[in-house]
């Protein structure tokens, strides 16, 4: 029997955004009850450059190319969500440039500078590196945490959580081999091992064991030396990811997925029939132009 292909997607405003080998779809429930599917061929950097699809390129590669896929995903899908008199619009490059600029700088203030600071802070207390290193890593655990508590306070971000376990459970779904049917969907579970809250806490993980190879850095180099060390700790913790998801998973690469899994607790609610049919309509978009 053939290996299937591995999907993700990503939950967008009343809707999902699936995407496959060579195509992505989104799907949007318009205020009127209608899904609107739209459907775009991939074309990323990987098919000029063979060796980008190398194991640890192809994380950095997947993180960037997600960050502009889904942005873009969000405005489509915000630009549905609006009445129908409503006039929609797309992010210029510009536009798009300086939102994913400004994201990345909330990234690395909420967590790299502020745990940086608060090892300065103690780290004429502690004697060993590794503990420090830890502590860090703690700091940076709770910064998302608590970030995924307070924006989970706001009604729209609920909804995207639910839409987000709908896409979930759409995936298991399909893996299982299934009929892509709400009823079959519904029996499981909305937490996946192959998650963007997975993947930034399994980065989270793996900066403590890179970082404790640095010693005890001056509070600047340390935030430098973190920038640098991201791209090598995104593409390793990508390929964790993909491990994680397959069907053998080796039983280190379990426990070091296994917090990133219980925290989608936060990041998934249960979704509504509503809201798994529109994750159906958008992952058989993308199995009907790949198939």
């Amino acid at each position: 029997m053939a290996k299937k292909s591995q999907y993700g997607g990503q939950a967008v405003i009343e809707g999902v955004m699936m995407r496959g080998k060579e195509w992505l779809a989104i799907a949007v429930r318009r205020p009127d009850g209608e899904i609107i599917v739209k459907k775009e061929k991939l074309n990323s950097i990987t098919q000029k450059l063979s060796f980008l699809k190398w194991p640890f390129f192809r994380g950095v590669v997947a993180l960037i190319e997600t960050l502009i896929i889904g942005m873009k995903a969000i405005t489509f899908s915000a630009n549905q969500a609006l009445d129908d008199e409503e006039e929609a619009e797309e992010l210029s490059f510009l536009e798009m440039f300086f939102s994913i600029l400004l994201a990345f700088g909330m990234a690395v203030l909420l967590f790299i500078a502020l745990p940086a600071w608060v090892v300065k802070l103690i780290q004429g207390y502690v004697a060993s590196n590794l503990v420090l290193n830890l502590i860090e890593g703690i700091v940076k655990a709770s910064a998302f945490i608590g970030y995924i508590l307070v924006i989970s306070l706001m009604k729209d971000i609920r909804r995207i959580f639910e839409y987000h376990g709908a896409e979930h459970v759409t995936i298991h779904a399909y893996e299982k081999g299934e009929e892509l049917t709400i009823e079959n969907a519904r029996k499981y579970s909305p937490l996946h091992p192959r998650c963007g809250t997975n993947f930034i806490f399994v980065v989270i993980i793996i900066s403590i064991i890179f970082f404790s190879f640095f010693g005890r850095p001056a509070f600047l180099k340390r935030i430098l030396i973190h920038l640098a060390l991201l791209p090598v700790i995104a593409g390793t913790a990508y390929e964790v990811i993909k491990k994680a998801g397959g069907e053998k998973v080796n039983p280190i690469i379990y426990v070091i997925a296994q917090p990133g899994i219980w925290l989608q607790k936060l990041t998934t609610r249960t979704p509504s029939d509503d809201q798994i049919e529109v994750a159906i309509a958008s992952l058989k978009a993308v199995l009907e132009e790949e198939s």
